[in-house]
């Protein structure tokens, strides 16, 4: 079976014309079924949330950080998304329904929201480090500021901590650290192993992700290989996921995935319903 179980319809509408793209280059790249992760910063039950969580102050981080909240963040409710998402299943699109949702340090009130509703599955992605979007590109001179072990360690202690709080089913492009090309030159093999290891606990799965091979300057699949063997050793299974944004982006490099998972001797990926998991053939 091909999946793809990370994407985005947050650059459109909950409407059938936009997502109708997505299922169109889902069935052209012969994908069996998608999975739709719309990020929490999506919904307004969420808000409270990332104003805690974010430095939001006057610095560089800060100034970038409240423009970006200010961008088209919130426009929905949970029960907006859920019963767009009922209808879609409804008329028959193979189609699940899953949520992103970043590493927040108030863990409580993050199981508060979900409980309320019923998803397929939910992913736990860290996004944020002491308050401090990573991964955004515009501020991306940030790293700069601090030494690569440390930004390695509070990575590894963000799994950790979801891991603990036993709210996910799977976590969001591990390691994906090395987007803009930040590569450690001392040896992270022990806090690839704790990770895994928490994940291992938390009966995780792992989300094999190809949005970092087209989407940013490293240009490769995350996990990168040296987790993809810790992941293994640890026996943590996958999914796959392109990651998208717009539907000309559902299911790209997913063939290129499944090829890069064998490797590690991965022959099965899992398929979530009302978050209960089954393992099926890759491909």
């Amino acid at each position: 079976m091909r999946i793809d179980y990370h994407m985005h319809f947050e650059y459109g509408s909950y409407d059938l014309e936009w997502v109708q793209g997505f299922f169109d280059h889902a069935r052209q790249r012969g994908i069996d079924e998608i999975g739709i992760t719309e990020h929490s910063h999506g919904f307004r039950e969420f808000k409270d949330l990332y104003q805690d969580e974010l430095i939001l102050g006057e610095s560089l981080v800060g100034r970038y950080q409240r423009q970006w909240l200010a961008k088209g963040k919130f426009r929905h409710t949970l029960e907006e998304y859920l019963e767009f998402m009922a209808l879609l299943k409804k008329k028959g699109y193979p189609v699940k329904t899953g949520i992103e949702v970043c590493n927040f340090r108030d863990q409580n009130r993050v199981r508060e929201i979900l409980d309320r509703h019923r998803f397929d599955y939910i992913i736990g992605s860290v996004h944020f480090l002491n308050g401090w979007g990573y991964d955004f590109a515009e501020i991306k001179q940030v790293w700069d500021d601090y030494p690569l072990r440390d930004i390695y360690e509070w990575y590894t202690q963000a799994i950790v901590d979801l891991c603990r709080s036993a709210a996910y089913d799977i976590l969001g492009h591990p390691f994906n650290l090395r987007l803009f090309r930040n590569f450690p030159d001392f040896d992270v093999a022990p806090l690839l192993d704790r990770a895994a290891a928490a994940l291992q606990e938390a009966g995780m799965a792992i989300d094999v992700n190809t949005g970092t091979l087209y989407r940013y300057p490293v240009r490769e699949i995350s996990p990168y290989p040296l987790f993809m063997e810790a992941a293994k050793r640890c026996g943590l299974p996958i999914i796959l996921s392109s990651d998208a944004h717009r539907p000309e982006d559902c299911g790209r490099f997913i063939d290129q995935a499944e090829e890069y998972v064998k490797q590690f001797g991965y022959e099965e990926v899992l398929v979530f319903t009302d978050r209960q998991a089954v393992p099926h053939r890759i491909g």
